[in-house]
């Protein structure tokens, strides 16, 4: 189903956006050693036990410099998934290992698979419901993703949307973050945010990014429509072709002395002043 982006929404124009990285959101970087012994699977066999039980793989870490065809077997295997797949330095494989035998591979257990971007607009149509969807760029730290993950669930959002690389994924820490909302809220994988931001537009959807030079105050900007809402990463806020995709760039007002806020926490205002507009309609 199309959604008519221009319904009553008139005054609504593409504006320039800047052409530089947008350091919005400023977090601790990416703990991806908390995933330690929650979802490991580790080893040679175990790991393609799992892939041949159709266990949903969220990542899986190969030796660097390894030339062994078995791994590399296990490497195709898991592309073939829909895995993503690293190399890494044998160090960090044995910081993972919980057994201490890992065999040159790790793999971290997705707690659920993903959905496909169309799977979530179609969720909305079946509940009768004008789409509502968060983007999550590059968000790496798990803890961060598991908690808009929980926000977005309990507003009501129709799914989340994150990249392949360079962020976190559905891991036993997700799920423990997010209080197990991951389990009742859709979410896709895409390799690349900015084509999935271009599907959402065909499909009739306004995107919003949050930035801290926002040409509208969130206070002021129209929610109630077909919607993404676009939340960039830890460090450097959205990427510039991401933020050059946005129809809007949506700041958080902002009071005090510091000039940034935790993604969740950003996430958590914006979704949830989305929610008070759609909830009056």
């Amino acid at each position: 189903m199309r959604y008519n982006r221009d319904e009553g929404k008139d005054d609504r124009k593409r504006r320039p956006v800047a052409r530089h990285m947008d350091p919005y959101h400023r977090d601790r970087p990416a703990l991806e050693d908390d995933e330690r012994a929650e979802g490991v699977i580790e080893g040679r066999n175990a790991v393609s036990e799992a892939l041949k039980a159709g266990r949903p793989i969220d990542k899986l870490y190969i030796a660097k410099g390894e030339t062994d065809s078995t791994l590399a077997h296990l490497a195709s295997r898991a592309k073939e998934a829909g895995a993503v797949v690293v190399e890494a330095d044998r160090r960090k494989l044995d910081a993972m290992s919980v057994t201490g035998s890992h065999q040159g591979v790790v793999a971290l257990a997705a707690v659920k698979e993903y959905v496909s971007v169309d799977e979530i607009l179609s969720a909305a149509q079946e509940r009768g419901e004008t789409p509502f969807i968060i983007v999550c760029d590059e968000i790496s730290d798990p803890h961060n993703l598991g908690a808009i993950i929980r926000t977005a669930e309990a507003a009501g959002a129709h799914g989340v949307i994150i990249p392949k690389r360079r962020s976190a994924g559905l891991t036993a820490v997700i799920e423990k973050t997010s209080a197990g909302a991951v389990e009742h809220l859709a979410v896709a994988r895409v390799p690349n945010i900015t084509a999935a931001l271009t599907e959402l537009k065909k499909a009739g959807l306004w995107i919003y990014g949050t930035a801290s030079d926002g040409a509208k105050s969130l206070w002021e900007t129209d929610l109630t429509g077909p919607a993404a809402i676009v939340i960039g990463s830890e460090g450097e806020g959205m990427s510039r072709l991401v933020r050059e995709s946005c129809d809007f760039l949506v700041s958080i007002p902002m009071r005090g002395e510091v000039s940034s806020l935790n993604a969740s926490a950003s996430a958590a205002i914006v979704i949830y002043e989305a929610l008070r507009q759609r909830a009056t309609l």
